[in-house]
């Protein structure tokens, strides 16, 4: 790194001539900083933004911004990343990175700043070849802070080796000053990636990889295994650092309404200035073919006794780039025209076949790597089922290149991909940040992110190519039956592979301390107290930058929307809410039902049924004749049921059912009618269909349990605190899980289907009886098209409410829990609940502030850092009242349930400073203001009406929030927590069973 001084004035504006969809059009050149040459600027219409190409001129580090109106800023610095072994050194290092830096040399700027900010998004990626660090913030001052500690981590990161020691891997005496206890592996990175590959899916994902990809980075566990991670070395980690974080190894990306000169001179000057360009090509290389399939035999962890129907059969052929547009929407249409829905004719093959329970997980295309796979098969199949699995598949595809696809299906499937391109979303992830992942493949591999941006002239060659009944046919040909690299994988289950992998660890574990010398255990030690001191420290946080309560919006902006009804022929009316909203040509409609009353046995099938009606058939249309006419005509439909408590009872709650779709406005109208046939007549006569869906419900909720295992432990936890949390539990939580496998054994009886699907017929029946009403969001242009075709869809169907009408009512209840269930994984997931207030109460948001407290000031200490969990916390959740501690891939059961009573100590008798709490309070108000897509935003609104949340509410909470005292968080922790019952929940393994028994937990098998 050698240090220069650049210029901080603008170059002078150029224009340039682009091409954008067939049309030439001048472009003029944005204002750019002079230490970055600018290369090109490009409108996407369909996205509402304008795509700006930079190169840094010393290093060549690409930068792309996406100029949008967009207030919501979002930064992403990525760097090419590419391990060759299974050590797991880029995701330690991501990691490390952000445990200190040369400007912060605090300990955890990262957790820190995420306490001191405002953000909307704050995280790092590690992926299979490359590692990204992005955050969001819609205030300017917040942006720039965290731009600041980024730019600093990333290039100038201080990787201290405590710091790899904690987070990537060590050796330490489970007594830590005793040398005569068991020596142990510990480490953030060790143990999530020992919870992350306890997942079958993780299993297969990365057993097929190994095989698929022979010679390239793909082969290799980017994240690492837990039984390679001991094997890096802390000199590796740094000498891997020297050769990839490198400006010219380095992408930018960039989305909102901040000029792309403003960023470029923050870049320049806080990092870029730095750097000369350094001579180095990172990449991934061609990938060496097979001459012929493989097929490969392995196994994974199952501790059943029963391990009949338990193996995984899957296919993977290795396709071209994916730099190569051409070949990348190919692949994608290909896709979706095989697998895309129930009527797509390869999903469909295995869906039906006996073969096995279900589709396979991994059924679909991967194009984020350099070369794209193919994936597809079946789960769920007998040992030797192998061989008859690919040949149903290959037969399938033969025949579908002998017959060709129905073009329907093949407009549908194209359809899919330009409502997938023009929808904002943003409800989970920032949708700036969504536009970035999309392009950053691209730009990893040195391809061209706008073009992957910019799709609709790909939309448009594809169209007039689909009109050639040979089209598909072609491709199926070209890129899987005429493809010999193609890799068969059987995964068969092992009872006895997870206690054997145990033993392993405990076997290197004794071997490497039977080696020790008296010197080297005295090292360790002295390590393990080196890192305790340093967990302990605390370090001055006035290093870093920060927002503060100043900076909180006074206000939370408010949607208004059109009020109307529709009146049918027979004078009854029903409420219509329109929002209008910048949704880019799209519209959502959703049907809002009030669930009545329910006996028991049609209550236990109402998670069934909302996940079979957009499933099944309508009127004297097939299944697979609706899942064409849907993925024809719009994005899917959805239904589901939201049972919420009452604001300031926690004992009542309301319950409704939601029937939801999403379309192109051009097909508004074939939306509503629609969501209208599947609402009054959907049909309840397909079994096999519906010991289908069943099946793949079954295995979708098992290959989930680890990667929500503190969810599912926050559930138990909190299940007897309220009945909508009792409800929840016993729909999607243990005991949900656990009655449908039970269950399944019944599933093949004629007898047992036919009941279910009778009550549907009864449950549908008192559904369409009750009262409802409509959500409308599009364009504020489309208001009236929207209503008058809603009139016209459901005007004649008498939709008066039963003048009897009682809603569902739940018992009442609030009792203790003390549990723990046994599954397949090789680390904990730990909760307890604590009884607290509802929404209205104004101890709720002191509570909410003491969750924040907690984590920030003490739970993420000792229970990540210092306990090697991926990660713990608490929070405060209104609908269950109650106050719920967790951790999340824990390699401790006992003591991170002491830590949990420990936290409650060091809130009353802890010293503590001001600053504990604002940094408390400002992560509620940033988790508060934390924006949603537009449709999102009209969502919330409008769920908060019916549920009873109203603005003056949240503006109370949100005041409430802001005053809130150090004196208030202990007043709170006596009221509630301190020497109160609380309920217990663990998800664990048959290891952790004497410490159940010396907990005196209930213990289940899952």
């Amino acid at each position: 790194m050698i240090t220069s001084s650049t210029s901080s004035s603008a170059t002078t504006a150029q224009t340039t001539t682009a091409q954008t969809n067939g049309a030439a059009h001048t472009i003029q050149q944005p204002q750019t900083h002079p230490a970055f040459e600018w290369i090109r600027s490009q409108e996407i219409p369909s996205l509402n933004i304008t795509m700006e190409e930079y190169r840094h001129r010393k290093t060549g580090a690409q930068y792309f911004h996406m100029a949008s109106e967009n207030t919501e800023n979002v930064f992403l610095v990525a760097l090419r990343t590419v391990p060759m072994d299974s050590t797991g050194v880029a995701h330690i290092l991501e990691h490390t990175a952000l445990c200190g830096s040369e400007k912060y040399p605090v300990r955890d700027p990262f957790f820190m700043m995420i306490r001191r900010s405002l953000n909307t998004f704050m995280n790092a990626f590690t992926s299979s070849d490359w590692t990204a660090y992005p955050f969001a913030s819609k205030n300017r001052k917040d942006f720039d802070n965290l731009l600041q500690v980024y730019l600093d981590a990333v290039f100038f990161s201080r990787l201290h080796e405590l710091d790899f020691a904690q987070e990537g891997h060590r050796l330490e005496f489970s007594e830590p000053d005793n040398s005569n206890s068991e020596l142990q592996y510990k480490g953030v990175v060790f143990n999530e990636m020992k919870g992350a590959m306890s997942s079958t899916n993780s299993i297969l994902w990365q057993t097929i990889s190994r095989y698929l990809f022979p010679t390239t980075t793909y082969h290799y566990n980017s994240g690492g295994e837990p039984d390679h991670i001991p094997d890096l070395s802390y000199q590796d980690l740094k000498d891997f650092y020297q050769s990839h974080y490198h400006p010219s190894n380095a992408v930018f990306m960039t989305y909102g309404d901040i000029p792309a000169w403003d960023h470029q001179q923050q870049f320049e000057e806080l990092a870029l200035v730095r750097f000369e360009k350094l001579d180095i090509n990172i990449s991934v290389e061609d990938e060496k073919r097979y001459f012929a399939p493989l097929r490969v035999q392995e196994y994974y962890p199952l501790d059943d006794a029963d391990v009949s129907n338990k193996t995984h059969v899957v296919m993977a052929w290795l396709l071209g780039k994916s730099t190569s547009l051409q070949e990348m929407f190919e692949a994608q249409l290909l896709s979706s025209v095989l697998l895309d829905n129930s009527a797509s004719p390869l999903m469909s093959a295995l869906e039906t076949s006996s073969l096995g329970k279900s589709p396979s997980p991994l059924c679909g295309l991967e194009d984020s790597s350099r070369e794209m796979s193919f994936l597809c098969g079946m789960e769920g199949c007998a040992a030797d089922s192998a061989p008859a699995v690919e040949k149903l598949i290959r037969d399938t595809l033969t025949q579908i290149a002998e017959s060709g696809v129905d073009h329907e299906q093949v407009e549908a499937a194209l359809h899919q991909l330009e409502l997938s391109q023009r929808e904002i979303s943003g409800d989970s992830h920032p949708y700036g940040l969504q536009l970035i992942l999309t392009g950053l493949s691209a730009a990893i591999h040195r391809g061209d992110p706008i073009q992957v941006m910019d799709i609709d002239p790909v939309l448009e060659e594809l169209r007039v190519k689909i009109n050639d009944k040979q089209f598909i046919p072609h491709l199926i040909r070209k890129y899987l039956l005429e493809n010999n690299h193609n890799v068969v994988l059987t995964l068969l289950p092992e009872p006895e592979l997870s206690q054997r992998q145990i033993e392993a660890e405990m076997q290197r574990l004794r071997a490497i301390k039977e080696q020790l010398t008296p010197e080297q255990c005295a090292e360790i030690i002295q390590r393990s107290k080196a890192l305790a001191e340093r967990q302990e420290q605390e370090d001055d946080p006035g290093v870093l930058p920060k927002v503060g309560l100043e900076d909180v919006p006074a206000d939370i902006p408010e949607l208004i929307p059109q009020k109307t009804h529709l009146q049918t022929s027979n004078g009854a009316t029903t409420p219509i809410s329109f929002y209008g909203q910048g949704t880019n040509g799209l519209c959502y409609q959703q049907v809002v039902v009030d669930l009545p009353h329910l006996d028991d046995d049609l209550l236990s099938l109402l998670p069934w049924y909302t996940s079979c009606l957009t499933e099944l058939g309508i009127g004297n249309k097939s299944y697979q004749e609706v899942q064409t006419w849907q993925s024809r005509v719009s994005g899917g439909l959805n239904c589901y049921a939201n049972i919420r408590s009452d604001v300031d009872n926690e004992q009542r709650s309301k319950a409704i059912l939601v029937l939801s779709g999403k379309a192109l406005q051009t097909n508004q109208a074939q939306l509503t009618e629609l969501i209208h046939a599947t609402f009054h007549d959907a049909r309840f006569d397909e079994e096999q269909r519906l010991r289908e869906i069943l099946e793949q419900i079954l295995s979708r909720q098992e290959s989930s349990i680890t990667g929500r295992g503190h969810s599912l432990a926050i559930g138990l936890a909190s299940s007897q605190m309220s009945p909508s949390a009792a409800l929840s539990y016993r729909f999607s939580g243990l005991a949900g899980i656990k009655a449908l496998k039970e269950l399944s054994k019944e599933f093949d009886k004629k007898s047992y289907i036919d009941g279910v699907l009778t009550g549907f017929k009864a449950l549908h029946k008192k559904i369409m009886l009750a009262p409802r009403q409509f959500l409308l969001v599009a364009e504020a242009s489309h208001e009236q098209p929207l209503i008058h075709t809603l009139d016209s869809a459901w005007r004649g169907n008498d939709i008066v409410a039963n003048a009897e009408f009682t809603p569902l009512a739940l018992p009442p209840i609030r009792a203790n829990v003390q549990q723990m269930w046994t599954t397949n994984t090789q680390v904990n997931f730990c909760a307890r609940a604590y009884p607290t207030v509802t929404a209205s109460h104004p101890d709720h948001a002191v509570l909410s502030v003491l969750s924040g407290f907690m984590r920030n000031g003490y739970l993420h200490r000792v229970i990540r850092e210092q306990g090697g969990a991926y990660g713990g916390g608490a929070d405060q959740d209104a609908s269950a009242a109650a106050f719920r501690f967790y951790s999340y891939r824990d390699p401790r059961m006992e003591e991170t349930l002491n830590d949990f009573d420990k936290a409650i100590d060091w809130v009353i008798n802890g010293k503590h400073h001001w600053r504990q709490v604002e940094e408390a309070i400002l992560g509620v108000i940033s988790a508060m203001d934390k924006p949603a897509s537009p449709a999102g935003e009209a969502k919330q609104h409008f769920f908060n009406a019916v549920f009873g949340r109203t603005r003056e509410q949240r503006l109370a909470f949100r005041q409430r929030v802001l005053e809130v005292q150090l004196n208030d968080l202990r007043d709170v922790t006596n009221r509630y927590l301190l020497n109160k019952p609380a309920s217990t929940g663990v998800i664990s393994n048959t290891a952790q069973l004497k410490t159940a028994e010396k907990l005196k937990l209930q213990t289940h098998n899952l």
